[in-house]
């Protein structure tokens, strides 16, 4: 057994694949080149304990500081009335949650000798005792919003001294023998951290609509990091990295004043938002970046496999950013019309409503 998971393993990490041509895994070592502090792919272990720490840190911060300033900023957190037992009604809605149809409805009604809109009600009662309130929403766009600030400012202060911010033709001059820094290592640790804290904490926060778009999206990203973190091409995805921490800050900071009631805030915010998200995601990313990576990076260096698996991700990426820009430029005509921002797209949670279960 132990022999097949060895062969499955060198399989797997095959140097023809992984590395660049006349290159092996011996030359990847930390220490095998002297001047030279090149990746180790050992280090991926360590944001997984960084994630536990960054989630109780979160706790702490959304308790004893998100809370009390959105309670001080009048945000209130009040519970939806409960729905009152039922037996009967509460089997059904565990089974089938919002997927009951008219006709399970009709014959429920008829079960209980109620009417369909008493049914109805009670569904609707029952769905919004598991919504989350205003507050706990918040709190939650606080903990997003001061990480990508954090991290926004850290990987622009590092980054900033360093020649492929400049030059991007930097990040393949002498690849693959080429140092990491402290400071982009932990830059990589900390974002990996975060990361795999969102793809935990996904399950338990607010119920989104894009919950397996940003699951996708949360594990395309640490696939990425990861790869490019073996192949010691942390240069290229520290750019990745600060450009997508950008947008993110302002699209936090926008729920967080709608959240707060404040609304022009908010939708001068949110203004600000789409231009730096078009600015970045759909302008930098793919016009700086993946045509560094797609067309410019083959002419200096020889390809390999995992450059085109590290590629494909990061082409992957841009297709979520295309969907959501669509979503975004949605939410922006609507505001424009209405006067007043919606809400967004990436982040609504369902609702159940009367008009869902008799469309049903």
């Amino acid at each position: 057994m132990w022999d097949i998971v060895q062969r499955v393993r060198e399989a797997f990490w095959n140097e023809d694949v992984w590395l660049p041509p006349n290159t092996t895994w011996a030359d990847m070592t930390p220490g095998s080149r002297p001047g030279v502090t090149m990746t180790d792919y050992r280090h991926l272990y360590f944001p997984l304990p960084l994630a536990l720490v960054m989630l109780g840190i979160r706790y702490l911060l959304e308790k004893y500081w998100f809370t009390p300033v959105g309670i001080s900023l009048g945000i209130k957190n009040v519970r939806p009335k409960k729905a009152p037992p039922n037996i009967v009604l509460e089997k059904a809605y565990s089974t089938y949650r919002r997927q009951l149809k008219h006709k399970q409805i009709q014959g429920l009604a008829k079960q209980l000798d109620w009417s369909e809109r008493q049914v109805e009600r009670w569904l609707r009662l029952r769905y919004s005792q598991e919504k989350p309130t205003t507050l706990v929403k918040f709190t939650e766009e606080a903990w997003r919003c001061l990480y990508y600030l954090c991290s926004f400012t850290y990987g622009l202060v590092v980054l900033w001294d360093k020649p492929w911010f400049w030059d991007i033709n930097e990040c393949w001059n002498g690849y693959p023998y080429q140092s990491v820094s402290t400071d982009i290592w932990w830059y990589y640790m900390f974002s990996l951290a975060f990361y795999w804290s969102l793809c935990v904490s996904q399950f338990f926060d607010v119920k989104r609509k894009d919950f397996w778009q940003m699951f996708i999206h949360h594990i395309a990203t640490i696939v990425l990091m990861s790869f490019s973190w073996i192949c010691n091409l942390p240069r290229i995805g520290s750019l990745v990295l600060v450009v997508h921490d950008c947008a993110d800050i302002f699209l936090e900071a926008a729920k967080m004043a709608k959240y707060s009631g404040y609304q022009k805030i908010c939708d001068t915010i949110f203004a600000i938002f789409t231009i730096l998200w078009i600015t970045t995601r759909v302008g930098i990313y793919p016009f700086w970046i993946i045509h560094n990576t797609s067309i410019v990076a083959p002419t200096l260096l020889p390809m390999f496999p995992a450059y085109y698996i590290f590629n494909g991700l990061l082409l992957l990426l841009l297709t979520l950013h295309i969907v959501w820009t669509y979503l975004i430029l949605k939410i922006a005509y609507k505001a424009l019309n209405a006067g007043q921002m919606e809400g967004d797209i990436r982040s609504s949670s369902s609702n159940y409503s009367e008009g869902d279960s008799k469309s049903q």
